[in-house]
């Protein structure tokens, strides 16, 4: 493929949230940048970028300028974390168990006063094939919810963009090329390397 028409998506989650043990969807935590070898490994990982974006979660905000040594970085709200209404703040043990639920089913289940992953699909999508430029790879630090919902648009599929593991500080790596995409790499992180 003509590099011209190749168009890079470099999707990262942020380093481990500091969520206290509670769901934090939504909430503004911080990120745990303790761990200082991961962050070149990850950063080499990247490579070259033509622009950075993050959602304006603090998380978001503090990996991404610690990736790239920005003492700014450009925020899109189209970019949050999934909104989970009801669980915000609850302990993880307090959670519902959604395990009987099918790939469908969990795509479309709301917590109370909350958004589905469905729902942060048609949020995000737009705003991922807004992002999409020619200057080169963009990098968008966000959440898991955002990276999974790039899979969903690479592969035509909500519900089976559920099935990924996103790790914190993990990089995934979306191609499109005229109309299709690629996956290139999922949850690659500085543990594991690039494969």
């Amino acid at each position: 493929m003509p590099d011209a028409a190749r168009h890079d998506l470099l999707l990262i989650r942020h380093a481990p949230a500091l969520t206290g043990g509670c769901m934090a969807g939504r909430r503004d935590v911080p990120a745990d940048l303790g761990d200082r070898a991961a962050l070149p490994a990850v950063r080499r990982m990247i490579g070259p970028v033509g622009r950075i974006i993050a959602s304006p979660a603090r998380r978001c905000i503090e990996t991404a300028q610690a990736l790239f040594d920005l003492a700014e970085v450009e925020a899109d709200p189209r970019l949050w974390e999934q909104d989970f209404g009801a669980w915000e703040g609850l302990p993880y043990a307090d959670l519902p168990d959604l395990g009987p639920l099918s790939g469908a089913q969990l795509a479309v289940h709301r917590p109370p006063d909350g958004e589905s992953f469905a729902d942060l699909c048609a949020r995000t999508l737009p705003a991922l094939e807004a992002l999409i430029e020619p200057c080169g790879p963009v990098a968008i630090v966000a959440h898991a919810g955002t990276v999974r919902a790039g899979l969903a648009m690479a592969l035509g599929d909500v519900a089976a963009a559920l099935r990924f593991s996103v790790e914190p500080l993990s990089l995934t790596r979306l191609c499109r090329a005229g109309e299709g995409w690629a996956v290139l790499g999922v949850n690659q992180t500085a543990q594991a390397g690039v494969a």
